[in-house]
């Protein structure tokens, strides 16, 4: 990110039993299976695979790699047991422009779901609204065409470009969230937001640049946000669950 976030802040990736005679254990063994299925369809189902697209907030910048966003969420899905693979396509530095350049190699992982978390450095960069909205636009239009449950995450926009700008960038994130019907997550670093409007410091929940979340920091909004992708994770299962004769 940039010196943005400095001044918007002021402000988861039975046996069977010995066969008597080989005709009458190929029936048992595929009855069997059969109803390990019927019983149990998520049982043999393969993980949600749940990809991350954004910039250095999501990529982990300064932190181990351990520490970073997409490994904490990991850890935070499978302690709350969600069978889910969390793929990291954070690049620092990216904006709403560079995350639809690579969206072909993004939706080369084959995702089931996605994160957006993109925008940050349109306003470190102070880019037109317009063109972040229309990058924005061409992203979602892309992934749900491919039936791809999304989760939207926007970010504020701090007052220094003017009441026009603030406005007309914060309002693309859930007006697209609403032309597309996916989800949205208002806030990434909602958990700071908090601490600043409580009048209580945020730095530290900052890295020494005050741009970046450290592990702390990171760590509480993955709690903050861990329910929305839960959610998304759990959209994709009733999509993927057969239809209720």
């Amino acid at each position: 990110m940039g010196r943005f976030l400095h001044t918007a802040f002021s402000l988861g990736y039975g046996a069977i039993a010995p066969f008597r005679k080989r005709s009458i254990g190929v029936a048992a063994a595929l009855t069997a299976l059969a109803l390990v299925s019927v019983a149990n369809p998520a049982a043999a189902a393969d993980p949600v695979r749940v990809v991350a697209l954004g910039d250095s907030l999501t990529q982990g910048y300064g932190l181990p790699p351990e520490e970073g966003f997409v490994p904490q969420l990991q850890g935070w899905l499978d302690a709350e047991g969600h069978d889910a693979i969390v793929i990291n396509a954070g690049v620092s530095g990216d904006t709403t422009a560079g995350g639809l350049n690579r969206l072909d190699w993004t939706l080369a992982d084959a995702p089931d779901a996605m994160i957006v978390a993109l925008g940050g450095n349109d306003l470190l960069r102070g880019l037109d609204p317009a063109g972040s909205r229309a990058n924005l636009d061409a992203i979602l239009q892309r992934v749900t065409a491919q039936d791809i449950p999304v989760l939207l995450v926007g970010i504020p926009a701090p007052g220094n470009y003017g009441p026009d700008f603030k406005r007309d960038f914060e309002a693309m994130y859930p007006e697209l969230a609403a032309e597309y019907d996916v989800r949205h997550y208002p806030n990434f670093l909602q958990p700071m937001t908090d601490k600043q409007e409580a009048g209580q410091s945020f730095t530290d929940l900052m890295q020494s640049d005050n741009i970046h979340p450290n592990a702390a920091g990171v760590a509480l909004i993955v709690t903050a946000m861990g329910p929305e992708v839960a959610a998304l994770i759990g959209e994709v299962k009733a999509q993927a669950a057969p239809a209720t004769q």
